[in-house]
């Protein structure tokens, strides 16, 4: 009784019960038109829980008609999970650019550097274009610098089983890396067709953020495997992306 008393009082002073809303609101595209990665229901469910832990919207599609002027007003960031090959029309790839241009985000896992391969801003935007990968196989993995969020979890050098993307050189200048593997620590030889894996060499990134055409993108092309979406550590780097690209805060001021 003293409860609905007090919400009957309130109601009478005009006082909101009403939840803060969420921080931010994420667009979560999944479309494939290339390969189709079993991963990707368990990598969906897991932004999910990232959504509800850190309190922000996911709001998960494959209809890339969604990618559209009006639709995209209310999302602060879209997220390309697990794309790949051509999944948008003339039309949307121009409402997403001018989605980044109005000064939103983009966060791209593993093959969203696989999608989109003739759209040359897309790749710039991405940073590096996919070119092929070895077999799946444990290699060290290295953060090359913690100012960036979400890398708590991730010790300076350490053992990771994954698909080592190989990739072209960089289609736009000022990508900042976070991660990188070491190419003495795995067999990166592969060969599909013409198509043949050269290495990186001494440099190999495998994470990188950047500010691009009045927005900010994120990128990591770890993310292959279906058990790697119930790993603590790998879920922060992942938050890290979208809280940075969502919000433009969260980078470390210290060295």
């Amino acid at each position: 009784m003293k409860a609905i008393s007090l919400i009957f009082c309130a109601s009478l002073l005009g006082i909101s019960f009403v939840t803060k809303a969420e921080q931010f609101n994420v667009l979560l595209f999944t479309k494939t038109a290339g390969w189709h990665h079993k991963s990707i229901n368990g990598a969906v469910q897991a932004i999910e829980q990232l959504g509800d832990r850190h309190h922000f919207v996911v709001d998960w599609q494959e209809d890339a008609t969604l990618i559209n002027d009006d639709n995209l007003k209310k999302y602060h960031v879209v997220m390309f999970l697990l794309t790949s090959g051509d999944v948008l029309n003339p039309e949307q790839q121009s409402a997403l650019k001018r989605f980044v241009q109005s000064g939103k985000g983009f966060v791209g896992i593993h093959s969203a550097a696989d999608t989109e391969k003739d759209w040359p801003w897309f790749n710039r935007l991405v940073g590096h274009v996919f070119t092929i990968h070895p077999q799946i196989q444990t290699a060290q993995l290295n953060v090359i610098s913690r100012e960036f969020p979400g890398l708590a979890y991730f010790p300076d050098a350490q053992l990771w089983t994954d698909e080592w993307y190989e990739f072209g050189p960089a289609r736009v200048n000022g990508l900042n890396y976070i991660l990188s593997v070491d190419e003495n620590s795995y067999d990166y030889h592969a060969q599909w067709a013409d198509n043949i894996a050269k290495g990186m060499g001494e440099f190999h990134p495998i994470a990188w953020y950047h500010h691009f055409d009045g927005g900010r993108a994120f990128y990591t092309a770890l993310g292959h495997k279906p058990i790697t979406y119930q790993n603590n550590a790998f879920l922060q780097h992942i938050y890290g992306g979208i809280y940075w690209a969502a919000t433009g805060e969260g980078i470390s001021l210290t060295k």
